[in-house]
């Protein structure tokens, strides 16, 4: 049985990582930039995303992934964004978001008058890091409330992502939280990923988070 279930995990996510291939050609070739946002829930992907549209323009388009409630599409459209919602409860809360839901939610998006198109995945740090949505660049954010023991706890995400994105800094004199040993802790799992520290709610942090989407790594 065990062998079995190992095969059909196997199957699953060779088709994922297909279409999540072809997802990431096809906005390449038509210049759109797709980053996958994940975190625990509460890390402030919304806010985050909120912020980085005043700052870049409307010519963004997101995918919200929620087991349930459509709360973070109706916030983001009243910025006058298109936002697609994807809820799993009703197909058994899966935990994460897969690429052939995000190729029909492109579909149903429209890629005229994008520029970038983001998706907040679902809110936890194991399943997401495991399906490949076809993004140019992951991001995973981590608040200062979580801990600076997280990349050791939950390796893989630190390893999929291309950038670390440590937010509510400006909670930080509240908190007894080691950035230096955050750093330290996300080199051991993954030297490549950078780490920016910022916060939404200030601003601190938020041009140079801008700068790296303006630039289109990976793109």
């Amino acid at each position: 049985m065990e062998t079995k279930k190992v095969t059909v995990m196997q199957k699953l996510l060779k088709a994922n990582d297909a279409v999540a291939g072809q997802i990431r050609r096809e906005l390449k070739d038509k210049n759109v930039f797709f980053v996958n946002l994940m975190s625990s829930p509460g890390s402030g992907k919304t806010t985050l995303v909120e912020e980085t549209v005043k700052r870049l323009g409307k010519r963004i388009k997101v995918i919200e992934g929620d087991i349930q409630t459509t709360l973070d599409a109706e916030r983001l459209q009243k910025l006058g964004i298109q936002a697609f919602q994807i809820n799993t409860g009703p197909f058994g809360g899966d935990c994460h978001l897969e690429s052939a839901w995000v190729r029909t939610a492109i579909e149903e998006l429209g890629t005229d008058g994008m520029d970038y198109l983001f998706v907040e995945n679902i809110g936890n740090l194991v399943c997401p890091a495991e399906f490949d949505v076809g993004a140019h660049m992951n991001v995973l954010l981590l608040s200062v409330t979580e801990g600076e023991d997280k990349p050791l706890k939950y390796p893989l995400a630190f390893q999929v992502s291309q950038l670390c994105l440590v937010t509510k800094t400006d909670f930080l004199p509240l908190k007894n939280f080691s950035l230096p040993r955050l750093r330290e802790n996300i080199k051991k799992v993954n030297p490549a990923c950078a780490v920016v520290e910022i916060s939404a709610h200030s601003g601190a942090g938020m041009e140079s988070w801008v700068e790296i989407l303006r630039n289109k790594p990976n793109l």
